[in-house]
């Protein structure tokens, strides 16, 4: 196709409607026809990249089979990335009390743990987990203790495995942690913390879609998955909640985001535990629950 100008183009209700369907069955993302202007804006220079002139020939394009490869960029674009170090900290404050309390005797006893950040961004939640651990205990990398962070953007998880923070993205850290567990450079004419291999040993990033399979064989003892599921349905998320519950420890944890709630937390297994905070309901809890895999 030619290249034209697509800095004006609008996006049609017919292409609009074709992309928030495939928006929703690829990533559970809904897209409100209120954001239209904002959606427009993100994937223009999807447009431009592909040599497509209008919306109309690119949600034909990216709902045709030859456009498979063109969806993950799509989704990529549609998703917010945005994140800090060390967000709602009073999740952080209870990680570490758990650890202290529950995990550290259980990891020099030979046990594992094992952390998940879903929907981990540009890794600053997970870099701050990991941050959280060696403050409670430096040795803490030499247990059989992992972070696996996960996104559906494939460009975050390359940007999270870089580990090289600018410094406009590292105001969350205190500057003794910052100084502790980063390293300054200069690249690029910009100046960058990178994170030091204590940190980044303890993490695992990897692509994943929380709509598909989860290839976990373990079960998660701290499940963060915060400002995520804020832009799925309440169908949606009432299809993940159940999912949660099985993988999680019957002893673990889930941290949501500031402005999400299960809205019926014992209907899939759970009880509030704090503000945005959740365990799985103990054994004189009201419902069944299934056994965890190993």
């Amino acid at each position: 196709m030619m290249k034209t100008q697509t800095a004006d183009t609008v996006i049609d209700a017919k292409s609009f409607e074709a992309i928030a369907h495939l928006a929703y069955r690829e990533s559970g993302l809904q897209l409100a026809v209120e954001k239209t202007s904002m959606i427009q804006s993100r994937l223009r220079h999807r447009l431009r990249a592909l040599n497509i002139s209008d919306f109309e020939n690119y949600s034909a394009f990216v709902c045709s089979d030859e456009g498979r490869q063109e969806r993950r960029h799509m989704i990529s674009a549609l998703t917010t990335n945005v994140s800090h170090f060390f967000r709602e900290k009073h999740h952080f404050d209870r990680l570490q009390k758990c650890v202290t309390r529950d995990f550290l005797p259980r990891l020099r006893n030979g046990d594992r743990v094992r952390i998940w950040s879903a929907g981990c961004s540009n890794g600053q939640e997970a870099f701050s987990i990991a941050m959280s651990l060696l403050e409670v205990a430096p040795d803490i990398g030499e247990m059989d203790i992992r972070i696996l962070a996960t996104d559906i953007d494939s460009t975050v998880i390359g940007f999270s495995k870089a580990a090289s923070y600018p410094d406009r993205l590292t105001s969350g850290i205190p500057n003794e942690l910052l100084q502790k567990y980063f390293v300054k450079r200069t690249e690029k004419e910009e100046t960058v913390f990178c994170a030091n291999e204590k940190l980044r040993s303890l993490i695992r990033f990897n692509e994943l879609n929380l709509l598909s399979e989860w290839p976990m064989r373990h079960s998660m003892d701290v499940i963060f998955c915060r400002n995520v599921v804020i832009y799925f349905d309440v169908e949606t998320q009432n299809r993940l909640w159940p999912r949660f519950h099985q993988i999680l420890h019957p002893d673990g944890i889930l941290f949501l985001g500031h402005s999400e709630r299960i809205a019926d937390p014992q209907a899939t297994g759970f009880e509030t535990d704090g503000p945005t905070t959740y365990r799985p309901m103990n054994a004189s809890g009201q419902i069944s629950l299934e056994p965890r895999g190993q």
